[in-house]
């Protein structure tokens, strides 16, 4: 067996960076052999300035949504948003399809090996077939009128079962999944947590400050969303707590729960979800500063989110909210607006969490003997401005 050693000024395992000077130590088809001290390694040891680091998980994405890349102008508010992203999304197939393989090309190219992909079509199907990286799929459902719940689930069922049999059985790399509190009925999340196998969930989560004040007070720009979608509200009530707070009753305890976004989380939501059938093991909190900036909705109070004790970690989403699909790019806006957070734990947040997280961390996330994790070279200055991703491995 032929051996590859690699050296760096810092080897990051994804979840700590190593004191001494060490050798990272890979075996056919870069999995990994053993961590040794570089006076036990031997001959034949690259060496590198930067940060050896297990390849990045992109924990929430809409691939199919790449054709989209600069098409929405910056800074439009979440209605503004969700009107474009839904006039904008139908064009020519092969429009689609081209999109989404440089989407895909970009970000191996930036470092990530692993991705939580929102799918409202099969049309990233293809692709995702070439095996270049792995995907859980999350199938979308959306439907806020209750007499369309049947309608609106059968509909993502025949999306899922596109998807279903290339992933085997049990389907562990499918799931369907709820858009979010404001536009899913309590009738079509019921069909959605209580679909046979759907163990690993996601969910779009108190994005924007509307979403607070609609369920709240039943005020807010989302009217102004329906009004244009010609929905009466007529039978929506606000039940006058959060949208996380009103909508966790629906999941189930055998269920995970990665919640996406979160601007405007508060303390009581996250006291909340400690006391859900979704145990705080079980729930991770996905954080896109990035398409957060891109919309106008602002950053979430990530001190707050880091302090609940509940794990999180990174996603870019879409190409239709952000310039690029960079989980680094994610990682230096953190950085430069929490920057008393240690990189160390901002790596943690996009390597062995989010594989935990997508539930592939018996291959992904961290440099453990058996595991193949793919190696990063984080070069400039850590996390800052003119820090760069290339991949060994």
């Amino acid at each position: 067996m032929s051996y590859r050693k690699l050296h760096a000024s810092q080897l990051f395992t994804g979840s700590e960076f190593l004191t001494d000077e060490m050798v990272l130590i890979l075996g056919e088809e870069g999995v990994v052999e053993a961590i040794v001290p570089i006076s036990e390694a031997g001959n034949e040891v690259e060496s590198f300035q930067g940060i050896l680091c297990p390849g990045f998980i992109n924990a929430h994405c809409h691939i199919e949504l790449s054709h989209m890349k600069g098409v929405i102008p910056e800074k439009t508010g979440m209605t503004a948003f969700i009107m474009a992203v839904m006039k904008e999304r139908q064009r020519p197939e092969q429009e689609i399809l081209n999109a989404i393989e440089e989407a895909e090309t970009a970000m191996l190219n930036n470092g990530i090996v692993a991705v939580g992909d929102i799918c409202n079509t099969a049309l990233s199907l293809h692709q995702k077939q070439q095996g270049l990286l792995y995907y859980h799929n999350f199938v979308e459902c959306t439907g806020f009128v209750p007499a369309t719940a049947q309608d609106r689930f059968n509909q993502s069922v025949a999306v899922f079962n596109k998807f279903a049999p290339n992933y085997g059985i049990p389907v562990s790399s499918v799931s369907l999944v709820p858009h979010a509190p404001y536009s899913v009925s309590p009738d079509l999340f019921h069909k959605i947590t209580n679909f046979p196998g759907n163990q690993l969930l996601t969910m779009h989560n108190q994005e924007s400050e509307d979403e607070v004040l609609f369920f709240k007070e039943k005020k807010g720009d989302l009217i102004s969303l329906y009004d244009q979608l010609k929905i009466d509200l007529s039978f929506f009530t606000a039940p006058r707590q959060s949208s996380l707070q009103s909508v966790l009753p629906h999941f189930r305890n055998n269920q995970t729960l990665l919640l996406v976004h979160n601007v405007n989380t508060s303390a009581s939501d996250l006291d909340a979800i400690r006391k859900s059938n979704i145990k705080s093991s079980d729930c991770y909190l996905c954080l896109c500063p990035n398409a957060n900036n891109y919309i106008g909705n602002g950053l979430p109070d990530v001190d707050l989110l880091m302090n609940s004790g509940i794990t999180i970690v990174v996603g870019t989403d879409s190409l239709a909210s952000n310039r690029q699909l960079s989980v680094l790019e994610e990682l230096k806006t953190l950085h430069a607006s929490f920057p008393h957070i240690p990189v160390s734990q901002l790596l943690q947040w996009a390597t062995l969490n989010g594989a935990k997280a997508l539930q592939l961390d018996e291959i992904l996330g961290s440099f453990e003997v058996g595991k193949q994790p793919g190696v990063l070279l984080l070069e400039g200055e850590g996390l800052g401005e003119n820090a760069f991703v290339r991949r060994l491995e």
